[in-house]
């Protein structure tokens, strides 16, 4: 497949693989194995399968492979693999390269699950993890060593959207031959720059924009071919963590609308931004996209865009957030975001409700903070049922 095509030519068209019958529509493989020709096809291919062979769906599948190829050319790398879920992109992405006595910088503002493998599955296995404030570059220099063996990070942390500056970071980490790990999820593959940044390896919960519709979970890493199929591929074919045909058909047809929804959204998150901003039920308004936002400029460098996802601090706490939260009429409550619906969150009692109260403070993580991320709604609408539900704080 060409590499001029422009993203939303990418997202229909990229990867596509026909069977015999020609047909229009990705199609799904619903198989657990591919049979042989001969006993001497199956040894063969069991010693090097070609690029449009298989042999077990554990690892890989037609279909699957057509939804690796196009999320690797929409994000600019050599090859991807398809996950079950978003954490098993991630303990992928990090396990499968790392050893005991190796060492990790992570920033310190991460999702909790995201948290739990950086603090008690890799050091359980011996694994030394230093944690730093993602947006200080002078604790990225400290923290980095000549025996750091990857650097880790959201690059718009959950749910207090902190920007990492991925440029910086990359070039700190490259110093000492350190590899970039990016959760990239809340910038989305369609604002991502990530890897004309520096970073060598991006992970996404494609449960988020991706799918888009709340439909299924999903995950993947992306990356260049040899670390893609050599280190990857191999560990995560035998611990068991790849994607089902039935996902990656979804998400293939999810992605033909990922450019036109993520703009929608965006657009839509800067419209209910700027009309929650200066509310005096509120103590503060963060988006990236406000000039206010302390790493506007970063942003829009970065992204080109503040995001789909909104966060506010409701005045009053825990009890007023609640009380705002049980008055949307439009928005809905859940942990999920990227969703075609607007999606209402409290996390600290929530998505990071396993944080010390001490970490909740430093993160900004309040007991009354909002996130919302912003669904595909009428704009006016979302700011009139924002405010209603204000007037029950």
């Amino acid at each position: 497949m060409t590499n001029d095509w422009k993203t939303r030519t990418k997202l229909v068209h990229d990867g596509i693989r026909r069977s015999q019958y020609g047909e229009m529509a990705e199609a799904i493989f619903l198989t657990q194995g591919f049979a042989y020709p001969s006993a001497e096809a199956a040894e063969q291919r069991f010693i090097k399968a070609g690029s449009d062979e298989f042999i077990y769906a554990r690892y890989g599948n037609p279909t699957v492979r057509m939804f690796e190829d196009r999320i690797a050319a929409l994000e600019g790398t050599e090859a991807a693999f398809a996950c079950a879920s978003g954490m098993a992109a991630v303990n992928g992405a990090l396990t499968s390269m790392l050893r005991a006595g190796d060492h990790v910088v992570s920033s310190r503002a991460l999702f909790g699950s995201c948290l739990y493998i950086l603090e008690e599955v890799l050091t359980r296995y011996g694994v030394n993890v230093t944690f730093v404030d993602g947006a200080d570059l002078d604790q990225w220099r400290a923290a980095v060593t000549p025996a750091t063996k990857a650097v880790f990070f959201e690059s718009m942390s959950n749910p207090t959207l902190e920007l990492v500056d991925i440029r910086s970071v990359s070039e700190i980490a490259h110093a000492v031959g350190a590899i970039v790990i990016v959760d990239n999820v809340f910038a989305t593959p369609i604002f991502s720059r990530a890897v004309d940044q520096g970073a060598d390896v991006i992970v996404y919960s494609t449960t988020k924009h991706i799918d888009g519709q709340g439909r299924a979970l999903g995950g993947v890493i992306c990356g260049r071919v040899e670390f893609i199929r050599k280190t990857v591929e191999t560990y995560m074919k035998h611990t068991g963590g790849s994607m089902s045909p039935f996902t990656a058909w979804m998400h293939l047809n999810g992605m033909a609308t990922l450019d036109l929804r993520c703009r929608a959204m965006a657009e839509s998150a800067l419209t209910v931004a700027k009309a929650l901003e200066g509310d005096a039920r509120l103590s503060r308004v963060i988006f990236p996209g406000l000039a206010s936002h302390p790493q506007h400029g970063l942003a829009m460098e970065q992204m080109g865009s503040g995001g789909t996802l909104v966060a506010f601090d409701i005045k009053g706490g825990k009890e007023a957030a609640f009380r705002f939260m049980n008055a949307l009429q439009i928005a809905t409550i859940s942990n999920n975001l990227g969703d075609a619906k607007t999606i209402a969150t409290h996390p600290a009692t929530t998505t990071h409700q396993r944080l010390a109260p001490e970490m909740k403070d430093k993160l900004g993580i309040t007991p009354g903070l909002i996130r919302l991320s912003v669904g595909l709604e009428d704009a006016g609408d979302l700011i009139a049922d924002l405010k209603q539900a204000l007037d029950h704080v």
